[in-house]
């Protein structure tokens, strides 16, 4: 049994991401979703939990795993049994849920326990109480249920950890055998406490030989072992990874995709990633120990390898990707804003300086700008929030410093202050659907690229090549590639923004007959103004549908406008993304 409390934090969503994970796909025997139950209910209901639960101080977690869990012939009766003993030794009644997982080798229940009795009064529970109580009350009843273990059970089990890398039952008693001799080391010539059988002595030396393999021990003399400082970590750090290994060829399974030990590359949580990695996402889930917030991202990488990623849980549920999109993990920059390259454009033409008044009067000089104050307001504000950061510097009024990495800057300044720095989804759609898209996809975008991601030709590698092949098929397919007379392919011009339209003008058209307004295809330059209503995933990415009594319209989602759920917004589109003014007297441009 693994338990630990977790301290709560007004408006957090540490607690939602981790119920949601534990109710992730596959972790039932069919592979369906985990399903939530209480003392009650055979299905609770998660939302209701959680904001009784919003102002406890804390949460207390249990993950219970019955040894011959297999066997026991309900698990959820087994559950509402344990928590009933546990409430009679803490003499309250208890508020909890909990979900089976049997997506291991060992069938296992996750329990979440608010940090408040009956009475609505802090929850108090000892560490020892935790550490060891409910453990000997979920062996009692597992031994009412099925029986005493008999010597040949629990010696058989025991021979089956000799060779295991991961601490075992042994090792703390050998441990413990050692903690009480000079210098760690265990003499096997001698019994210490009670005698030794010949079953035990055994049992000792077959670890300890093995432990010798793994540089964990060292025979000083015949009979006598020393214990190498640090064992118990680094067979607990050996079992987690083996834990990991295990959760990546499952994933990797499920995809029907088979890859070599040595292409395994498992990232401590402690560092931060030498390169971005881009690839497929294959499989997520809580991390470590799967009591706390942090996530865990299984990703099939282009360079060849299949990485294992901890973050933390609200980063990685807030793009909350899709499994088998294509993800980019541990970015060093976002990717450059519109609004910034014209900033940095106009001022490298004036000697690293800009001047709004000399981008309004080019805005004004451009029919494709319906209201060229407001545009160059944007900028202004853009700038403002840089100013903040120290990327840019005010002169006064009418002119700014830009730096000649400005756009760089700008753009390390949105990753560090987003929700999830570390995360970005490339795709939401996985490569087949990527193929037959009418929109503008990170295929097309592969394809067009002047300096195309590297891509090894082996495992995931292989399937982006092939993808890229028939989705150049698609285009010639379509008209909007052809051949060219030294046997490539030449796409026409403007196809990303093309395909961009199209894409627009469909879902905007299926969407219409589901609404009392027609749609308007969004144009640059336009103010827009309406109730944000929803977010919409496309091909050519996620879309805010914003609507007025008039029409309504689709335009690029960014995650700050997720708070005005439901309210109304006000912004301007500019060069492919838009500009939000949120609140009269204040702006925030994007």
């Amino acid at each position: 049994m693994k338990a630990r409390y977790v301290k709560m934090h007004t408006g957090s969503r540490a607690a939602a991401v981790h119920l949601r994970y534990l109710q992730r796909d596959g972790v039932t025997r069919e592979g369906s979703p985990g399903e939530l139950y209480s003392a009650t209910a055979d299905r609770a209901d998660g939302r209701a939990f959680l904001d009784c639960s919003e102002g406890d101080p804390r949460q207390f977690r249990l993950i219970v795993a019955a040894e011959d869990g297999a066997e026991l012939s309900d698990l959820r009766a087994f559950t509402r049994d344990l928590m009933r003993q546990v409430e009679r030794d803490l003499g309250t009644g208890l508020d909890w849920v909990a979900v089976d997982h049997f997506n291991t080798a060992h069938p296992h229940t996750h329990i979440v326990i608010r940090g408040v009795d009956e009475a609505g009064e802090n929850l108090v529970i000892a560490g020892a109480y935790l550490a060891h109580g409910i453990r000997e009350r979920a062996s009692e009843l597992v031994t009412i249920e099925l029986g005493p273990e008999s010597t040949m059970e629990r010696q058989a089990k025991l021979v089956r950890e000799i060779d295991q890398e991961r601490l075992t039952r042994i090792d703390r008693a050998l441990l413990r055998e050692a903690g009480d001799a000079a210098g760690s080391v265990i003499d096997l010539r001698t019994a210490v406490g009670e005698p030794r059988s010949d079953f035990d002595w055994q049992l000792r030396i077959g670890r300890l030989h093995a432990l010798e393999r793994l540089g964990l021990a060292e025979e000083i003399a015949t009979g006598r072992w020393r214990l190498v400082p640090g064992m118990e970590e680094t067979l607990r750090a050996l079992g987690e990874r083996g834990d990991i290994i295990k959760t990546m060829h499952h994933a990797l399974t499920r995809h029907g995709a088979e890859r070599g030990a040595e292409q395994f590359a498992i990232h401590d949580r402690r560092e931060s990633l030498a390169a971005p990695i881009i690839g497929r996402l294959l499989g997520r889930g809580l991390g470590g120990d799967e009591l706390g917030d942090r996530v865990h991202l299984i990703v099939d990488g282009l360079d060849g390898r299949v990485h294992y990623v901890e973050l933390p849980g609200a980063g990685a549920d807030a793009a909350n990707p899709p499994i088998g999109a294509i993800v980019e993990l541990g970015a060093e920059r976002g990717a450059p804003r519109a609004a910034d390259r014209n900033i940095a454009d106009l001022a490298h033409q004036s000697a690293g300086i800009y001047r709004p008044a000399d981008h309004l009067a080019t805005a004004r000089a451009d029919p494709g700008i319906a209201d060229p104050e407001a545009y160059v307001e944007a900028h202004v504000r853009r700038l403002e929030a840089l100013r903040r950061a120290g990327a840019v510097q005010r002169l006064d009024a009418d002119q700014w410093r830009v730096p000649a990495d400005f756009v760089q800057r700008a753009a390390r300044h949105d990753t560090d202050r987003s929700q999830t720095p570390s995360l970005r989804v490339l795709s939401a759609l996985d490569l087949e659907a990527q193929i037959r898209s009418d929109g503008a996809t990170w295929l097309d975008r592969q394809l067009l690229a002047r300096d195309p991601m590297p891509v090894v030709q082996s495992g995931f590698g292989l399937a982006v090549e092939a993808a890229l092949e028939h989705r150049r098929q698609h285009h010639l397919a379509h008209g909007d590639a052809r051949h060219v007379a030294d046997g490539g392919v030449r796409y026409r011009r403007d196809l990303l923004a093309t395909l961009e339209r199209r894409e627009l003008a469909r879902a905007g058209g299926e969407l219409a007959a589901t609404r009392a307004v027609p749609f308007q295809m969004p144009a640059p330059g336009k103010t827009i103004r309406g109730t944000y209503r929803e977010a919409i995933q496309l091909a050519s990415g996620r879309y805010a549908l914003v609507e007025n009594a008039k029409e309504f319209t689709l335009v690029p989602w960014r995650s700050v406008i997720e708070r005005n759920l439901g309210r109304e917004v006000v912004g301007l589109i500019i060069d492919g993304g838009i500009s939000w003014q949120i609140g009269r007297d204040r702006g925030l441009g994007i």
